[in-house]
């Protein structure tokens, strides 16, 4: 099978944020993006942003256009918040976005009525009809598919990080799972989701994708779901290990550091440096720790075993890769990473709402409502 990779311009940039519909009393999620989505997707059909539906009806999805920097591209998705707001304020419907609804039911969503989805639910059951996530997906351009592999093996160890300071679902169904980031377990139950195989060049993955289909795993490339992945039709590397980011602000932090790194693999690979690409088996092990501590999780850093704290071997990266921030324009945006880290992610400020409402989940909804209209700050002076 010969897979095109398509022209991109490099390090450009485009992100998909994944939002949930509530009722503004219940806190409950509401299952109508149907009856909005015909006039939104309209409206957004001459803009560079675009408004869609998702796997369930109480999920919308913005996406930016292609970004020439990070703000470029958070720009689109602040113009597609609001035309959004625009269809939603008037009929009383609240926006949230984390990596999971803190108490929603599985059997009281419905799925969106569209041929792939159903598929996806016929396949995979339980586990299908479980995924009530959500996350954000962030595209970076690559100049040329023999970086695609290499790019992507030495981003894999990066997938702790980026995961940590994601986390945004500590609670799923009503329980507090003990986890930061629940989602990251439960959307790798899916049969072609999870962490990336560890292939080498563009021909193993064509290879891979010839067997895929003739064995009727999938269809094409876009059915591969792994937490870091190559969009052949974009031209991109897509990550996908994060869980819905909470705020605007936290979204641009973590895509500039997901452009940063992959700016940084391909200037290294443009000097004739190796990139280096840690055991299959020490991913598997940073996702659980990333996923279950959050930004208290403890990784392992290269292949002798070393092991450091996510928030030191975070802080370092920044210092070290400051000067590329820089040069990309989103030096702004990139040190607001180090803004998470002081202040904490949306897990811990989740807990901590649920800790001084005595458990109550609703409070926590509202906590994620206030911030995604106003930001972190807004919604701790209001809680």
């Amino acid at each position: 099978m010969t897979l095109e990779f398509a022209p991109s311009a490099r390090s450009t940039v485009g992100l998909e944020w994944e939002i949930m519909l509530a009722d503004p009393a219940s806190g409950d999620l509401a299952g109508r993006a149907p009856e909005l989505l015909a006039v939104l997707e309209e409206q957004s059909a001459s803009e560079r942003h675009t408004v869609t539906g998702e796997l369930l009806t109480n999920t919308i999805e913005v996406t930016s256009g292609v970004g020439e920097s990070v703000a470029h591209a958070v720009d689109d998705i602040a113009r597609a918040i609001a035309a959004v707001r625009g269809a939603t304020d008037p009929i009383g419907i609240e926006l949230l976005s984390a990596g999971s609804h803190p108490f929603a039911q599985w059997y009281d969503q419905q799925v969106t009525d569209k041929t792939r989805y159903h598929t996806l639910i016929e396949r995979t059951q339980w586990w299908g009809r479980n995924m009530m996530i959500w996350g954000i997906h962030v595209h970076v351009g690559v100049d040329d598919h023999r970086k695609v592999f290499p790019i992507i093996n030495a981003l894999t160890a990066y997938l702790p990080h980026l995961q940590a300071l994601a986390a945004s679902s500590p609670f799923w169904a009503g329980e507090r799972t003990g986890y930061a980031s629940n989602r990251a377990l439960v959307f790798q139950q899916l049969p072609t989701a999870g962490l990336p195989w560890p292939l080498h060049d563009w021909a193993q993955f064509e290879s891979y994708m010839e067997d895929m289909v003739r064995t009727g795993v999938m269809k094409d490339a876009s059915e591969v779901r792994w937490d870091i992945r190559p969009a052949p039709r974009w031209g991109t590397i897509e990550v996908r290990a994060c869980d819905g980011m909470s705020t605007l602000p936290e979204l641009a932090a973590v895509a500039s550091l997901v452009q940063v790194l992959v700016e940084h693999f391909s200037r290294e690979l443009d000097e004739g440096r190796p990139l280096s690409a840690l055991p299959s088996w020490f991913h598997r092990e940073n996702k659980w720790r990333a996923a279950r501590y959050g930004l208290d999780a403890r990784v392992i850093v290269d292949d002798s075993g070393a092991q450091r704290d996510v928030r030191d071997h975070l802080a370092e990266t920044l210092d070290e890769l400051a000067p590329v921030a820089r040069a990309l324009g989103c030096e702004r945006e990139f040190g607001s990473v180090g803004t998470i880290l002081r202040d904490g992610a949306s897990y811990a400020r989740q807990v901590a709402v649920a800790d001084a409402a005595e458990g109550d989940l609703g409070e926590v909804v509202q906590h994620l409502i206030r911030e995604f209209r106003s930001g972190p700050e807004a919604s701790t002076h209001e809680a």
